[in-house]
């Protein structure tokens, strides 16, 4: 599980100097990137795949167990270092500071005019989407595992939800912000469902 220091922040700096780069380009196409929106889909939807055509593609439990780990592996690397930082600008990472302690760093590039040009949608839906499906089907491997008591496998698919629910936790921080802003953004919320709600009740009282 991730665990994190009280002076998280998340960040808005330029994340690689190559970055700075592909601002300057014109968008040609939809997809800016296909190798690595292919990717960011491949290893996470092959892992699902092993899984659940397991029993018809190798009678040997080890066989299935390694690679299916071995797939969500390389998606955790990938996805964190790689495609999380071409297709949306985001960024989280880990660093030991001076004093031995621990300090998770969440970023996002800077957003200028330029940027707003060349950002591309369908890369954006290519990766919350895969991002987002991913672990809830892990979570409801590890439901049925569990109820269908195939003890066996509860380790493969907790992996999964671990792994994949590790990056999706670290991109929606980087993407709304640190613990304050995430209870900023539910009490500013919540304040202005109770006042609508009061002015309707003053209005339909008077």
């Amino acid at each position: 599980m991730l665990s994190q220091d009280s002076n998280d922040d998340t960040e808005d700096v330029s994340l690689f100097d190559a970055e700075e780069e592909t601002t300057n380009r014109p968008r040609k196409s939809k997809i800016r990137h296909p190798v690595a929106s292919f990717f960011h889909l491949f290893f996470r939807v092959s892992a699902v795949v092993v899984y659940l055509l397991c029993e018809l593609l190798s009678s040997s439990f080890i066989a299935c167990m390694v690679t299916i780990i071995l797939l969500l592996s390389c998606d955790f690397w990938a996805v964190k270092n790689v495609t999380g930082r071409l297709l949306v600008g985001l960024r989280w990472w880990n660093h030991i500071d001076e004093d031995g302690k621990s300090h998770w760093v969440f970023e996002s590039r800077k957003s200028t005019p330029q940027d707003n040009k060349t950002i591309s949608e369908a890369e954006s839906r290519i990766f919350w989407l895969g991002l987002i499906a991913c672990p809830i089907l892990w979570v409801i491997f590890a439901f049925s595992a569990l109820f269908s008591f195939r003890v066996k496998w509860l380790a493969v698919v907790i992996m999964g939800v671990v792994l994949q629910g590790a990056n999706l936790y670290g991109y929606i921080r980087c993407k709304v912000g640190s613990k304050k802003n995430l209870t900023s953004m539910a009490t500013s919320y919540l304040g202005k469902q109770f006042l609508r709600q009061n002015t309707a009740d003053a209005q339909t009282s008077s």
